[in-house]
């Protein structure tokens, strides 16, 4: 046995399946009698900490911070029997399809905006649902713990998880400016008189053939959140996707923007940003449309019938969505950098429009491209504007709303780390697959957490769980948890684990950190396919539609753009509520989930049809592949959750670090004057070297480790299939009593190595967890300071997309500045450098 302890480390035997099923118990016996040695020994130091500084003056007293949680480790153990492989084998087990399905039909069969009061009612349904997982008692007729942020007790709750030992749920409450429509109009004027001559219907159709979508029709009016509350008068102009290069090759062609009415079409970058480049060039309104050539193979024009009867875009689907201009900074308008309480002082927001918009179908957008010259030739950027006006109203009301972010805390033994895993609520109607999808699979990976729970399992570190709000508006929820408790965050939270679309299509891929990259990696291998026998979830990574026919070619382009990654695992942009954690915070974060091809039925974003009976029909018949989301996120969240080592990979995430210099310096190459990046070079070279000597201490402590548990005087019968948990106390006392009695003299060698062994570990954990928030500036972006991390933020002018080295690269390609490019690289330098002495050993 000792043997087979010294070839592996301790993460790899608790989840070896290679094993007989009887080594593969009493591997795990003995890694929960390692883990508790482990921090035993340490609280063992705690309590003894003065003999041993007064006759050991080499020894620091960093086991101070562990100490607590050590001592609640040994005197609450874990279930020995739930350790690493029987742990994730109980977990796999409990995520199901019904399951998936019956979550999905209570969630995604009403509207649930941000800020209604069907969204209140879905909160208080998560937060009963935390509590059935996890045996939170509520007394009769007390009020549900649902507090207003700020207040003593809402800060209690995210600050105090250090002071419980079982698990607790409550619901914020933020307070930040939204919108929503009063009325709104489209209307074509007559070239003479100005009279209407064609006024747009704009809400969806509801075929009834879809029951809820017919129900529901005008519930939730079309509309797009945050825009300015205003009308617009105007030729019409078209743009393309309304891209920088977009508006810039109109200008020159000849054309100009003044006064004019934008007409642009979905996809490429965030919708808000082609408001703000038309805002920027003095348009009067804008106009967003579905175009079909974004659908793929599965158009009409390929002899596919629409939805509800076929697969196809049905014609009157309009994509909702906030207009908000994230790439500035997300959340509230009215509170950048700081919580949205009741009673804050609000600024006027400058991340949102001052132009009226509103996002209109592909049927009406039909009607305006003949006034620029037809279907297919109106959609060419010429420069040319229509001869008649177009005028749109937009009337909204914008005041503050409140939201509701529920959350559970489940504390673990480290009571200073903590994993946090989230998806937002809130839909801008009904949502099947966005944010239900997400919802129902963080529904499951709750469900399994919950059985090992109840099984006598205990997390290693802390979890906190959060069902957001306000997402859709632009990420709101989120930033205001994240803007509030900025330093907790900083300080304890290791990961950040997010899913928003779970499930759209056929295709799964994961975004994160590439320090994370090889753990999504490795669970999605051990993830079996959804729906193929004998492939995994990695394989689903080359999933496809099953509808052929002919492509767009700019579509097509665009699409293997956005979907190029050389780890399999693509870099994080913004878009979803992992943004404060990862660009602003320094937490290393992901996201996943299975999403559309140019062969699949195209998914109504936003939309009334965005519906559970379109889900049950194109998205994820049988809901396996929501249940393939839950077994990864929540496998991949258990082997950070209960690592000893926690297994972030700086050395992969230093050595990309090179290629992302490299394609700056192709962009640079185009320019008259090329940059010098010498020094930002060495000190990535610096980097890489002190993450290898990091990689050769993590392993080099795990081995001293196990030398030294392996010498301790602890019987295995303290592990032989029952651990007797009420005598691990008055042991502690044996070995205290130990080193009392050789205070005069040396301590026993055993008990002094695996104390160093315990610090080691401690101090290769704190460098682990500084590796992200060592990328993080507090001088931030030039122009939007909210973004910190120098190394990956969303461009400027994507929104979406992620930009590496965004500062350096921006000044570059959008300012043309080779001077202010060097002066970005010697921030990003000094960062790294800074890095590189944080990590060493």
């Amino acid at each position: 046995m000792k043997a087979d302890i010294e070839k592996a480390s301790l993460l790899e035997d608790a989840q070896s399946s290679e094993e007989p099923a009887k080594t593969r118990r009493t591997i795990g016996c003995r890694l929960t009698r390692a883990v508790l040695i482990f921090y035993a020994f340490v609280t063992v130091y705690v309590l003894a900490k003065r003999v041993f500084l007064k006759h050991h003056p080499g020894l620091d007293s960093e086991a101070d911070t562990p100490g607590s949680w050590a001592l609640d480790l040994a005197v609450n153990p874990a279930h020995p029997r739930l350790s690493g492989k029987k742990a994730e084998e109980l977990f796999l087990a409990t995520p199901e399809p019904a399951s998936a399905f019956a979550a999905s039909r209570a969630y995604a069969t009403h509207p649930h905006l941000a800020g209604s009061s069907e969204d209140f009612e879905d909160a208080k349904a998560i937060l009963q649902l935390f509590r059935s997982q996890f045996h939170i008692h509520s007394f009769p007729g007390a009020p549900d713990p649902i507090f207003p942020t700020g207040s003593r007790a809402s800060r209690a709750m995210t600050l105090g998880i250090n002071k419980h030992r079982t698990p607790y749920a409550w619901i914020d409450v933020y307070y930040p400016v939204m919108n929503t429509s009063i009325s709104h109009s489209l209307e074509l004027l007559d070239e003479e008189a100005g009279k209407a001559v064609w006024t747009a219907e704009l809400e969806e159709d509801g075929d009834p053939r879809d029951p809820e979508v017919a129900k529901y029709r005008v519930a939730v009016p079309v509309w797009h959140g945050l825009s300015a509350d205003s009308e617009a008068e105007g030729e019409l102009v078209y743009v393309n996707y309304g891209r920088k290069e977009d508006y810039d090759e109109v200008l020159a062609k000849g054309g100009n923007f003044t006064g004019k009415v934008v007409l642009a079409r979905y996809g490429a970058i965030f919708r808000g940003l082609k408001i703000q480049l038309a805002q920027t060039h003095g348009a009067a309104g804008v106009l967003i449309y579905s175009d079909p050539c974004d659908d793929g193979s599965v158009t009409v024009k390929n002899g596919y019938a629409p939805y509800p009867e076929g697969p196809a875009r049905n014609p009157s689907a309009v994509q909702r969505g906030s207009v908000q201009f994230i790439s500035a900074y997300p959340g509230d308008p009215t509170t950048p950098g700081r919580p949205a309480y009741k009673d804050a002082e609000c600024d006027e927001g400058t991340n949102i429009p001052k132009i009226p918009s509103f996002p209109i179908g592909w049927g009406n957008a039909q009607r305006l491209l003949e006034e620029l010259g037809g279907t297919d030739e109106g959609r060419v950027i010429n420069g040319e504007a229509s001869k008649r006006k177009v005028k749109l109203v937009n009337r909204v009301d914008n005041k503050v709303t409140p939201i509701w972010n529920t959350m559970l805390a489940i504390p673990g033994h480290i009571r200073n780390e903590t994993v946090l895993l989230g998806c937002h609520r809130d839909a801008w109607v009904m949502g099947g697959a966005d944010p239900v999808s997400g919802t129902v699979s963080l529904h499951e990976v709750i469900r399994g957490f919950g059985a090992l729970y109840k099984s006598g399992w205990r997390p290693l570190r802390n979890i906190v769980i959060a069902s957001w709000d306000a997402e859709e508006y632009g990420l709101i929820g989120s930033t205001e948890w994240a803007e509030n408790f900025p330093e907790w965050i900083s300080k304890n939270v290791v990961a950040y684990l997010n899913v928003d679309v779970s499930v759209s299509s056929s295709r799964w891929g994961a975004s994160a950190s590439p320090s994370l990259a090889h753990l999504i990696r490795q669970s999605a291998k051990d993830v079996p396919h959804p729906t193929i026998a004998g492939k995994t979830l990695w394989d689903a990574k080359k999933d496809a539609g099953t509808f052929e026919g002919a492509v767009d070619e700019e579509f097509l382009q665009i699409y293997e753009a956005a979907h190029a990654s050389e780890t399999g695992v693509s870099l994080l942009g913004s878009g979803s509520d992992y943004t404060p954690f990862l660009q602003r915070l320094g937490v290393a974060s992901m996201d996943q989930g299975f999403g559309g091809t140019p062969t699949d039925a195209p998914y109504h974003y936003h939309s009334i049809y965005d519906s559970q009976a379109w889900q049950e029909r194109y998205g994820d018949p049988g809901f396996h592949r929501h249940v393939a989301v839950a077994k990864h996120m929540g496998l991949t969240a258990l082997r950070i959750i209960d690592a000893i080592v926690v297994p972030l990979n700086t050395t992969q995430y230093s050595l990309e670090l090179d290629s992302y210099l490299d394609k700056v310096e192709d962009i640079a190459s185009s320019l008259a004057i090329t940059p010098d990046f010498t020094n930002l070079r060495s000190s990535i070279a610096s980097l890489q070297s002190a993450s290898e000597a990091l990689d050769v201490e993590k392993a080099d402590t795990e081995k001293k480790f196990k030398e030294a548990l392996d010498k301790l005087p602890i019987k295995e019968s303290h592990c032989s299939g029952k651990m007797d948990h009420p005598h691990l106390p008055d042991w502690l006392k044996k070995i205290l009593h130990k080193i009392h009695r050789h205070r005069k003299d040396n301590p026993p060698k055993d008990i002094e190595d695996f104390i160093k062994a315990a610090q080691r570990m401690e101090k290769v954990n704190v460098k682990l967890k500084a590796f992200e928030a060592g990328f993080i500036s507090e001088e931030g972006i030039n122009e939007r300071e909210w973004y910190k991390h120098l190394v990956v933020a969303p461009g400027k002018y994507l929104g979406y997309g992620a930009t590496m080295l965004p500062a350096i690269t921006e000044a570059l390609t959008l300012e043309k500045n080779i001077t202010l490019a060097e002066i970005e690289a010697k921030r990003v330098s000094k960062l790294i450098d800074n890095l590189a002495q944080t990590i060493a050993v």
